[in-house]
């Protein structure tokens, strides 16, 4: 009755591909994101995109006149990756688009638009899989509230990988898939417990869901607490994501955490979490780095309810301008990042606020406060 056999070799695909993916990670020579010259992409995306992007390129062009005068860095803007062109050429990222942005070691992205439903993988992890982002680093800081948390979530497998490769028996059921690599874990994990180190953050919480899946994450937590032995003087505890999910909102708790080291999905829930406790998924920004190439975004959608009641100049640019911020410290001018954070708390506490509504502030409005702040 049911074409088990055309699925079996569905399966038999997925499994051929991934296995050559995990056998193709390691050995990977590391970019220098300090060499000059320096080519940053601007990918202004989509819904409200294109126009929180005009305050982040307005920043990096103040920021960086001297740099850019001199031929040091080059800004690049790269259309093309609106939702529009992706329907009509039927490509989560069009191969022109793609081949252009593989040109800039570091990217500073609008949101996109990821279609409901079909075939269409969200751009995002197309990126994140095309340019092996393999790390998603998302700070969240609420210093009145001892909150300092920096997470580092897994950025190319889990429930990301095959998202839109699952199998469907008709009128039966519907099965997704859940990947986890050895070096895949191993390089995230490595990178967290860097950080920590390199930052004196001496507790590193892992969070998964081992109890119930037991192969991925049950692989996920045994080999962080592997990595986790090289660094003797950082303190380890494991949570289940649920658990977790009520840690952070617990006072008594909370402040613990300092690195929260967690799946693709796991990460992904938690630090939407984070952000809404720091203000909002507006206030915070979030960097997607690997060996050879870096992308800097916002850590929200594309906003298209905005757009569709004639809102979107009414987008607040915060989370992007945060992102900002963490692309400069990608690239050694930590300085310039920290006149930044102090330009947008000082815009933010002058009462020019971002809201989303006509009763607040315009984008523009923002972004001209903040110009007149930096210079």
């Amino acid at each position: 009755m049911y074409d088990i056999k055309a699925q079996l070799a569905h399966i038999e695909r997925l499994l051929t591909q991934q296995i050559a993916r995990a056998e193709s990670l390691s050995g990977t020579a590391p970019f220098d994101f300090l060499s000059r010259p320096l080519s940053i992409g601007l990918v202004p995306g989509d819904g409200i995109g294109p126009i929180i992007m005009t305050a982040a390129e307005a920043v990096l062009r103040t920021l960086l006149a001297d740099e850019i005068a001199s031929g040091k860095i080059v800004l690049k803007t790269i259309e093309g990756l609106t939702i529009e062109n992706r329907l009509a050429r039927g490509e989560s990222v069009p191969s022109d688009v793609l081949a252009e942005i593989k040109t800039c070691p570091v990217l500073l992205k609008g949101p996109t638009t990821t279609p409901t439903g079909g075939t269409m993988t969200s751009a995002n992890v197309t990126l994140r899989r095309e340019l092996d982002l393999f790390a998603n680093i998302r700070p969240v800081s609420v210093p009145e509230e001892n909150i300092d948390w920096t997470f580092f979530r897994e950025n190319t497998e889990g429930e990301y990988t095959l998202g839109s490769s699952g199998i469907e028996v008709d009128g039966l059921l519907s099965m997704d898939f859940k990947v986890t690599t050895i070096e895949g874990t191993r390089r995230i994990a490595r990178a967290a417990y860097e950080f920590a180190r390199n930052t004196k953050k001496d507790h590193v919480a892992i969070v998964t869901k081992a109890n119930i899946m037991k192969k991925t994450d049950g692989l996920f937590s045994k080999l962080c607490h592997e990595i986790a032995a090289e660094y003797p003087e950082i303190t380890t505890e494991e949570y289940f994501v649920d658990i977790m999910s009520a840690n952070l909102i617990n006072p008594a708790i909370r402040s613990r955490f300092k690195v929260i080291l967690a799946p693709n999905l796991y990460g992904d829930i938690l630090t939407d979490e984070a952000a809404q406790i720091q203000g909002g998924v507006g206030t915070a920004g979030s960097a997607n780095t690997g060996s050879r190439y870096a992308m800097f975004e916002a850590i929200h959608g594309s906003a298209p309810r905005l757009i569709e009641e004639g809102l979107g100049d009414y987008a607040s640019p915060e989370s992007i301008l945060q992102a900002t911020c963490m692309l400069l410290e990608h690239i050694g001018c930590v300085d310039k990042a920290s006149r930044l954070r102090a330009a947008i708390q000082s815009v933010k506490a002058s009462g020019i606020v971002v809201d989303g509504t006509k009763s607040g502030a315009t984008c523009q409005a923002f972004k001209d406060a903040l110009l007149a702040t930096l210079r």
